[in-house]
């Protein structure tokens, strides 16, 4: 792993428990402070409706570092849904960033030169399901962002394993040559 990089992508899904809503797949940027992803993070401080971009934090007064910005997928529309974006799911970030630096994923050193984006997608049926299990939420969100983490870090897919799996792996939600649904 290269200490010097203008940015970094990664990306993972974990999937949730047998009958739980709790899929997380974030999508994460890091990159340097002072570079674009520096650039993309202060300007998620303007909010705009639905979309509540906030730090990543432990608890309240431990923000995590290097910072991170947690951002919605999709639209939020109701309090409940904010709740667990802006409880669980920030918990389960600022853990799985946290534990990035512990293990020397992320390096010690830079922390203050870097910063993180992670765009998060919750079910929205996650709000009103009265058998919801937050720690589900959590072991999901923080799963995956540690591996789309260590994803980035790593730059993979390599080349070689998106070649070599072209035409053995097809995306979840679409299979090429499936009927249409018209």
């Amino acid at each position: 792993m290269s200490n010097s990089f203008l940015f970094k992508t990664g990306e993972a899904t974990v999937l949730a428990a047998d009958g739980q809503y709790t899929d997380a797949m974030p999508e994460i940027l890091i990159g340097n402070t002072a570079g674009p992803v520096g650039q993309a993070f202060a300007n998620l401080m303007g909010q705009s409706p639905g979309h509540t971009s906030m730090f990543a934090i432990r608890a309240c007064n431990q923000q995590v570092r290097p910072a991170t910005m947690i951002v919605p997928k999709v639209t939020m529309k109701r309090s409940d849904y904010v709740n667990l974006f802006g409880g669980v799911v920030q918990s389960a970030t600022a853990d799985a960033v946290l534990d990035c630096v512990i293990e020397n994923i992320l390096p010690r050193d830079r922390i203050n030169d870097l910063c993180i984006i992670s765009l998060i997608w919750i079910d929205p049926r996650c709000a009103t399901d009265p058998n919801l299990d937050q720690n589900d939420l959590y072991r999901t969100n923080y799963e995956a962002t540690k591996l789309a983490i260590q994803r980035a870090m790593r730059d993979e897919p390599t080349l070689d394993e998106l070649i070599a799996n072209r035409h053995k792996i097809q995306h979840d939600m679409y299979a090429i040559g499936a009927p249409s649904a018209d």
